[in-house]
């Protein structure tokens, strides 16, 4: 039996059904992701299912005794509440009913208690919540209003751990999190026992953590196993067959009513069967929820930059702290505002410590790093909104900057769909013509009667939406995108990745969804400013390629800084008579030297090629028994890469 399910569910807001007579159960140490269009309903849906809100009709069944926990996209925390406290709420019975136990009060059932107790684990609750706090690295003093959105995230998952839930509820739980709290985020919820369901838009979190997709299109929730790559592939076919059914179902109706006119004008008598499938059909016409239109996003280049948009010589950055914390470790997860950085104290903290690079017209760069680390200073920097405390900057001609903030501080939440993005105006300059505002509204999925609603009155999605339909309407050759995945659901990502891909300009993208840095940027500024990995404050350095190029060269380098030293050679060696030189390479050795790139380059193709394999769905159905060798070759590789490097630097070096 499904330890949750809803039956033939409907639920609407207005005149839109959200659930139309749809079903769901969910099993036992399942992993659901559930994903759709914004506004779909999706998070109505995860209220249904957390008891929050009722169905308008239909079946919502539970096991008995189940629990259940959601944790949503904004939690909320009691006032004043520290650390401890707020994740304390998780067990907030088992600590009653122990408080009532221990103080005795003559009317309670002190059998009863402890029983109670036992269920709940209640005895132990403070090791529950000091284990789930030391889990999560959370300081259990701090107070959480003091606290970043990322960590203020990090406190609800833990406050939803330790109630020990039969089934854990996630809204977006990648929203404010950076790539690394994502990662360990995937681990956690991989590793855990009960049953999951959760709504992402992250196309890589869904593929890590996700057993199972379910899609709400339309008030129809339809179920695909397996991975999200394996979803796209059928949700693709499934499409060409609605739109082939629903053209050959509209040229039968159009027949029928040809047929049903002359009819009337040629003869009195018609046939009763025909006119009642012209009934059926018109009936199905009309009961048809057609696909959403897409998103049609277009942006004006403007004048083409000079060649180079910025040339960085040395460039360091020190802003001034507390005294005795110099070079401390990055503010918390979200410290750092868009566009601004608080000054203030006195002792110097290194945010960019002697980075070189260079930037020129049509670049897609991608930057990457803990929340804090200076990617907004870096990106200012490179920008000319900022003087570097150390080295140069020079800045390209004709630069024309548009900012995606990640914040929405730019949307005057009174201000109406229209003002927002035409001030004054009915026509918006974009693409080298003119568009009616109204039209334009219509190519970001707003319908004319929402364009004079005030902007508080779209979702989160919907907001974002907003700005990249007021960003794109600005003439600019260089985008600075800062997170703008946030709330943005799938097909709305694909079509951005697009649009970016094709774009003239340069492209500055801060983003945490490691699929969309794939799919856009075409190199990589990434923060390595680790000690435990040979880091210093403010280490930053550039790399060719996206998120899995950067992260599979660092994992090498790691590697080797992790390696142990060779031992020191306890042979006596007779002093020199001469200066050493290098020992010359001998012919094999050369000949080993010059094949090994291509050696390197072959196995790095056979592991690409292998990992696509693993990671598509064909060879689980139809060969099985390959996969078990096919892994272990994959790791089998990793390991001659590393050899044929080392001793690629070795040979080199003589």
């Amino acid at each position: 039996m499904a330890l949750l399910s809803i039956s033939n569910a409907h639920l609407a807001y207005g005149h839109v059904p959200l659930l139309d007579g749809t079903d769901l159960s969910l099993e036992a140490g399942e992993r659901i992701a559930l994903i759709g269009r914004n506004g779909a309903g999706k998070s109505s849906l995860m209220k249904v299912l957390a008891g929050l809100e009722k169905l308008d009709d239909g079946l919502l069944q539970q096991q008995g005794g189940l629990r259940r926990i959601y944790v949503a996209q904004e939690p909320l925390f009691a006032d004043g509440a520290n650390v401890f406290d707020a994740v304390a709420e998780g067990v907030a019975e088992a600590r009653a009913l122990r408080e009532r136990y221990e103080a005795h009060a003559p009317e309670d059932d002190l059998d009863a208690l402890q029983t109670r107790l036992e269920a709940l684990d209640g005895w132990t609750w403070e090791q529950r919540v000091d284990t789930a706090l030391q889990r999560l690295g959370l300081d259990p003093a701090v107070a959480v209003s003091a606290l970043s959105g990322g960590m203020k995230k990090r406190v609800a998952l833990a406050r939803a751990l330790v109630a020990a839930p039969d089934v854990l509820l996630l809204d977006e739980p990648t929203n404010h999190l950076d790539i690394d709290a994502i990662e360990w985020l995937q681990g956690l919820l991989n590793d855990w026992r009960g049953a999951l369901l959760l709504v992402s838009h992250d196309r890589a979190f869904i593929d890590a953590v996700a057993t199972r997709i379910v899609e709400l299109d339309r008030g129809l929730l339809r179920s695909y196993p397996g991975a999200f790559t394996a979803y796209e592939a059928t949700k693709a076919r499934e499409l060409e067959d609605e739109a082939l059914a629903n053209a050959r179902a509209d040229k039968l109706l159009a027949q029928e009513e040809v047929w049903i006119r002359k009819g009337v004008e040629a003869r009195r008598t018609r046939s009763v069967g025909r006119v009642a499938r012209l009934q059926t059909l018109r009936a199905q016409r009309q009961a048809r929820r057609d696909q959403l239109g897409q998103v049609r996003l277009s942006v004006d280049a403007g004048l083409p930059t000079g060649k180079i948009v910025a040339e960085l010589k040395e460039v360091s950055m020190r802003f001034p702290g507390p005294p005795g914390l110099a070079d401390a470790s990055p503010p918390p997860e979200g410290g750092e505002p868009a566009r601004e950085w608080p000054v203030a104290g006195s002792g110097d903290r290194t945010l960019i410590d002697h980075f070189s690079a260079t930037i020129l017209r049509g670049d897609k760069v991608g930057l990457i790093g803990p929340n804090g680390t200076g990617k907004t200073t870096l990106l200012k920097l490179i920008l000319g909104e900022l003087a570097p405390t150390g080295g140069s900057v020079r800045q390209g001609t004709k630069l024309q900057v548009a900012y995606f903030d990640q914040m929405r501080a730019g949307l005057d939440l009174e201000a109406t769909l229209v003002d927002t993005i035409s001030p004054g105006s009915e026509w918006v300059e974009v693409g080298g013509g003119r568009k009616h505002v109204m039209s334009y509204l219509t190519d970001f999925l707003f319908s004319p009667e929402r364009a004079n609603s005030p902007v508080r009155t779209l979702s989160g999605g919907e907001r974002n939406r907003l700005l990249l339909a007021r960003l794109f309407a600005l003439p600019a050759n260089v985008l600075v995108l800062d997170e703008p995945t946030n709330d943005l659901d799938i097909d709305t990502l694909d079509l951005l990745e697009e649009l970016l891909g094709s774009y003239a300009g340069t492209v500055f993208l801060v983003s945490h969804d490691r699929r969309f840095l794939d799919n856009v940027v075409t190199s990589t500024i990434a923060w390595e400013g680790d000690p435990a990995f040979g880091g210093r404050p403010g280490l930053w350095r550039e790399y060719e390629g996206g998120y899995e190029e950067w992260k599979r060269q660092r994992s090498r380098s790691r590697v080797a800084v992790a390696a142990p030293a060779p031992a020191p050679s306890t042979v006596a060696t007779a002093p020199a008579s001469k200066p050493a030189t290098k020992a010359k390479l001998s012919y094999k050795e050369q000949r080993e030297l010059d094949a090994l790139p291509a050696r390197i380059e072959a196995l790095e193709s056979e592991q690409a090629s292998i990992g696509a394999t693993l990671a598509g769905t064909e060879v689980y159905q139809k060969e099985p028994q390959r996969v078990a060798l096919l892994q272990a070759r994959h790791a089998a590789i990793e390991a001659e890469l590393l050899t044929a490097l080392e001793r690629w630097e070795l040979l080199g070096a003589r």
